[in-house]
């Protein structure tokens, strides 16, 4: 029997099996050996122990498209994050790192802002000059009023997607209005395993509709780069790509260097103020903190 595992805690995996419902499993010893630890995402092959009781053992992890250390998962097709567009106003650093370690891993991002009801037209369309010309796709919602939420569904279809963001920003009123089942299941899955009080504390992974699910995990207010080293940090900057043929010096820090494309670019209003001073603070951090290795 094959099945996704949607939470792991305390030793047990939750396994949810398309139209039959979630198992209880532990894992085979043989992972422990093999210093392999199954993670939420992870496709498995398991063994019935109890059908009514609906427990079992992981016998197989399948094959992993890729794999996320925070929060730790597995087989993400895309990440969803949400910023709210007003109350918290959007802190574009965390916002910016967020991208560059879901540009690191090669997981497409689609940029939420909610509580577009708070804001004017011509706030919204601020936040979209941010980021809509690097190449993300900018999803405006209302999840009080219900507002923009088809075209959140409509992203998430067929797909595994990873919802994150800070507190306040309403994600957990989003999860609940696109997974109406999503409180239902999560109850279940607390009474089964009697920690629903920790529940926000693990991610896990929520059945929306076949070959569709979500991971919830906990709020974010920190995010630190610790793998990333200054020189590199400007690939995770897709917008300066197109820029970098312009520069006078190879390997360009787009910072110093005269005859820079990317300062060029940035001077006629190409690229965004403040993706680029998000990228000069991140840059003198690595710098800082490296010795300028």
């Amino acid at each position: 029997m094959q099945g996704k595992i949607i939470k792991g805690i305390a030793g047990f995996y939750y396994v949810h099996v398309a139209g039959t419902g979630i198992f209880e499993c532990k894992a085979k010893g043989i992972f422990r050996k093999e210093k392999i630890k199954p993670l939420v995402g992870d496709n498995v092959e398991m063994e019935l122990l109890d059908a009514q009781d609906k427990t079992g053992n992981i016998i197989r992890i399948l094959p992993r498209k890729n794999e996320l250390i925070r929060p730790s998962v597995a087989n993400i097709d895309q990440a969803l994050v949400i910023f709210a567009a007003k109350k918290p106003k959007p802190n574009f650093n965390l916002l910016d790192r967020f991208l560059i370690t879901m540009e690191q891993k090669e997981i497409e991002t689609i940029i939420c802002f909610n509580k577009q009801d708070l804001v004017q037209p011509q706030e919204l369309d601020f936040l979209r000059s941010i980021y809509e010309p690097c190449g993300y796709r900018v999803l405006a919602v209302s999840a009080r009023k219900q507002q923009g939420l088809e075209e959140v569904r409509e992203v998430l279809q067929n797909r595994t997607t990873t919802v994150a963001g800070p507190s306040g920003v309403g994600k957990s009123s989003m999860i609940n209005l696109l997974s109406p089942e999503a409180d239902m299941e999560t109850g279940t899955l607390s009474e089964k395993i009697d920690r629903g009080k920790h529940t926000t504390r693990h991610s896990q992974l929520l059945y929306i509709d076949e070959d569709t699910y979500i991971m919830d995990t906990p709020g974010f207010s920190s995010l630190y780069l610790t793998d990333i080293g200054q020189e590199e940090l400007k690939d995770y900057f897709r917008e300066f790509e197109k820029y970098e043929p312009f520069c006078r010096f190879q390997g360009c820090s787009h910072i110093h260097e005269p005859d820079c494309g990317v300062k060029a670019a940035l001077a006629e209003g190409k690229i965004s103020p403040v993706r680029y001073e998000n990228y000069v603070m991140l840059y003198e951090d690595r710098k800082n903190k490296r010795g300028g290795r």
